[in-house]
């Protein structure tokens, strides 16, 4: 399977790729990003967006004005399915009038019923289970820093959340060692974890364990997410104690490789998951790893529309 098999497909999360073409679509990420290819394409994309975003709506309205293509924002609070409209409906006239659609919502069965009824293309643009284009541009990240993918050590701290699904599937097709270090209660679903198991090429390996210190021990990337997402606000006050043993702070950095990098997909709370000195310190890839999401969605856009 190879990049030109994507044309027309949906991605409903980061196992909906091989590891192949994994690998080709960083490899496309990498040569937009250089300006080494300009590909053209006069296509229409929708985006859907039923939670606040910053780097996804900018890097995807952005990503296709840098393609010649245009931009429709689908507001639910200003469109007929934010009052109720069945998404078979919705999918089904959208599928009449644009040429690819990104989705950002809740439940990821939503993301399913637009793929069942519309013949475009459907992308996750983020969902309550997985947030495969974050992973994406992460892996464009940590290949830019270390040269290659396969075979480096990366620690996820914190919640199990939909960053963190993704980021446990897509390590265990590109053969990474992956270690999530949560609160027991906080766990990754454990069907997301044995289908990463199920994924994993050679030398990939899954470690869920609650030790902070034991999980960052040698590790090249140091990732986390805020500690409640969106929805979860409620109870943001009240996960603070029990997520403080697994801030990125400089004590527990000491613990990774010298060399090790730091990710964050952003918007953080400073002081929280992460301190200040770690986000804006030198071992930060954090600015990197948002503009990588323009480069990476972009080679994403071209893929599903067969652009040339």
């Amino acid at each position: 399977m190879g990049i030109k098999d994507l044309k027309g497909r949906d991605i409903l999360g980061i196992a909906d790729l091989s590891a192949a073409e994994i690998k080709d679509l960083l490899q496309l990420a990498a040569d937009l990003k250089s300006g080494n290819r300009s590909p053209v394409c006069n296509k229409i994309l929708g985006l859907l967006f039923y939670k606040a975003s910053t780097r996804t709506r900018v890097s995807f309205t952005v990503a296709m004005h840098q393609l010649g293509g245009q931009v429709i924002d689908l507001n639910p609070n200003l469109t007929q399915v934010g009052r109720g409209e069945p998404i078979s409906d919705t999918a089904r006239v959208l599928d009449r009038y644009i040429d690819i659609l990104a989705v950002r919502t809740f439940k990821q069965t939503d993301l399913e019923e637009f793929a069942r009824y519309a013949q475009i293309p459907i992308i996750n643009a983020l969902s309550d289970l997985e947030h495969p284009c974050q992973i994406l541009a992460d892996l464009l990240t940590i290949q830019e820093c270390f040269g290659k993918i396969s075979g480096v050590t990366a620690t996820f701290l914190g919640d199990g959340n939909n960053v963190a699904h993704s980021f446990i599937l897509g390590g265990a097709l590109m053969g990474m060692k992956i270690r999530i270090a949560t609160p027991e209660a906080h766990k990754p679903e454990p069907a997301i974890v044995e289908k990463a198991r199920q994924l994993a090429v050679d030398g990939a390996e899954i470690i869920i364990t609650e030790d902070p210190i034991e999980a960052v021990k040698g590790s090249q990337v140091v990732y986390t997410d805020v500690w409640a997402s969106m929805g979860q606000e409620a109870s943001a006050e009240s996960r603070i104690p029990m997520f403080q043993p697994y801030q990125v702070n400089e004590e527990i950095l000491a613990h990774a490789d010298s060399d090790a990098i730091v990710l964050h997909c952003l918007p953080a709370h400073r002081g929280e998951e992460i301190t200040e000195a770690v986000i804006e310190g030198k071992q930060s890839r954090v600015w990197d790893e948002a503009e990588n999401r323009m480069h990476a969605q972009k080679a994403l856009l071209v893929s599903l529309l067969g652009i040339e």
